[in-house]
């Protein structure tokens, strides 16, 4: 006979009085399913509707570059056919279907279903608490989601393959092994997403190094087996499908292997970058205290009680999902800080962890009798949060820019260029030929490809000379020189075959002579 008892808002444990068997975590039964989802629908729909005001906001670079290259993705000489993009393939996937459905305002509006899913999975996790967590840190501009990125798209995904993992790890459920593999395929998932998203992978491997070290071996080797299975499925499909659209698994490897590892000697390598990469540093870890997550990272461990001292997953009669949220934590972590650029959408890699950190201290309160105070400090915690957020949120739309300077140039290159014409932005902002209606005859979009696989900029240069010379070339000052990139030959070229015809701040027009 088992019996179970509640823990979190969503989650409850089953206890075989037996002995024979691993405590182990019992999701609520069928009747109440629908209850249990309800509990983030308000912080939910809160997102949403925060989301929508920025949703005509100008595209950043990542979006605009994102969303020409997917919608140029065919059989050619690059990554995704014309265009060279170190990111994985359905991550260009949700990018075309974006463009398909109108563009910039389309983009935008995936990030907010995004949002809402994440919202909904982490109120499924952890309860109204995880919704909380949620909802605060997919709206906050601190961790740069005013922008659509890899790392929003993916969140959902993380969260929904966490669940499946806790639900595979319930004794008693009937589906455990449909739910083992679904979370291999949701971790799969977000991987062809974002590349460093595979907090899933780590969750798992987690699991089953708990069992085992509670003697759970049969236990580990069955969750093993059918999480492998379901990402190797959801792979196969991915590469599948990515091959039949022009990109073989070597470009692939090229782009998100053998690309990141030369990035990282280029950046380490040259003083320049190591400048610009501190600052980012700084602003990235002044973005992180801000929005107080380290926290509630903290008063979350605070709320969970003892340290993880017993074997296997078990806690008493529960299930410890602090054996999963560590390990979790601890590569999210790694993840931001070994990324080597520092952008603040890294930030939203965290939110995965601090969910699961929220249900465990719910799991924790119950279990070890902490007291109120635990609870009252996590809830300040909380509210923190939600004031930081609301500020820098407030901030953004009041900061509100009426016209950038790329959005000027491509308002020129719109009104003056016609059709055939291609343009090349030096270096990066790939969001000004998005915006105007251009593409590039030149593979790099972004600056660190250009660093990486053009430094001497001899590709560019031949493009200038060649039949297929861009009319237009957007210049950040008077050369396309940069740091790690030397331009003698190109500048030579292009003051040879181009004039400046318009400037707006630090970007200069040349037209083709």
């Amino acid at each position: 006979m088992h019996t179970s008892r509640p823990i979190l808002t969503g989650v409850s444990v089953s206890v075989d009085p037996t002995g024979a068997t691993l405590s182990s975590l019992r999701l609520d039964p069928p009747r109440s399913l629908h209850q249990r989802w309800r509990v983030g629908v308000p912080f939910a729909i809160l997102a949403v509707t925060t989301r929508l005001l920025i949703l005509r906001l100008p595209l950043s670079p990542d979006e605009g570059g994102y969303l020409l290259a997917a919608s140029h993705w065919h059989h050619g000489t690059a990554t995704y056919g014309a265009y060279f993009v170190d990111r994985p393939p359905l991550l260009m996937v949700i990018y075309a279907l974006a463009d398909l459905l109108g563009g910039g305002v389309a983009l935008r509006l995936v990030g907010a279903v995004a949002a809402c899913c994440a919202v909904l999975l982490a109120g499924r996790i952890g309860g109204r608490m995880a919704a909380v967590v949620a909802t605060v840190f997919v709206v906050t501009p601190l961790f740069g989601t005013t922008n659509v990125d890899g790392e929003l798209l993916a969140l959902p995904l993380i969260l929904g393959g966490l669940l499946a993992l806790l639900r595979s790890l319930d004794l008693l459920q009937t589906h455990r092994g449909r739910a083992a593999a679904a979370a291999g395929a949701l971790a799969m998932a977000g991987f062809l997403v974002k590349q460093d998203m595979v907090d899933v992978f780590v969750g798992a491997a987690a699991a089953c190094a708990a069992l085992a070290v509670g003697r759970q071996w049969q236990q580990a080797a069955w969750l093993a087996g059918r999480f492998v299975s379901g990402a190797v499925a959801t792979g196969s499909v991915g590469l599948c499908v990515a091959w039949l659209r022009g990109t073989s698994p070597a470009r692939l490897w090229e782009a998100l292997v053998s690309f990141r590892i030369q990035a990282g000697t280029v950046i380490s390598s040259n003083g320049a970058a190591a400048g610009g990469t501190d600052e980012r540093l700084h602003a990235l870890l002044q973005a992180l205290f801000a929005s107080a997550a380290p926290i509630v990272a903290v008063a979350a461990l605070i709320a969970t009680g003892r340290p993880v001292l017993n074997p296997g997953l078990r806690r008493g009669k529960r299930v410890d999902l602090r054996w999963i949220a560590l390990p979790v934590l601890a590569w999210e972590v790694a993840g931001v800080l070994l990324g080597g650029s520092y952008w603040l959408h890294y930030l939203i890699a965290l939110i995965p962890a601090l969910v699961l950190l929220v249900a465990a201290a719910a799991q924790g309160e119950s279990a070890t009798g902490w007291g109120r105070w635990s609870r009252r400090l996590l809830v300040g915690s909380l509210i923190v949060a939600a004031i930081s957020t609301s500020i820098a949120f407030a901030d953004v739309l009041v900061r509100r820019p009426s016209l950038s300077s790329d959005a000027r140039v491509s308002a020129y290159l719109a009104t003056h260029h016609r059709d055939g014409d291609t343009a090349v932005v030096a270096f990066g902002h790939p969001d000004i030929l998005y915006d105007a209606g251009l593409t590039s005859p030149y593979e790099d979009l972004w600056s660190l490809p250009v660093r990486v696989r053009d430094p001497r900029l001899d590709h560019l240069t031949t493009i200038m000379l060649g039949p297929d010379a861009p009319r237009w070339i957007v210049v950040a000052g008077a050369s396309l020189g940069t740091w790690g990139v030397d331009a003698t030959t190109a500048d030579h070229a292009l003051f040879e075959r181009y004039r400046i015809v318009a400037a707006f701040g630090d970007w200069h027009v040349f037209e083709h002579d």
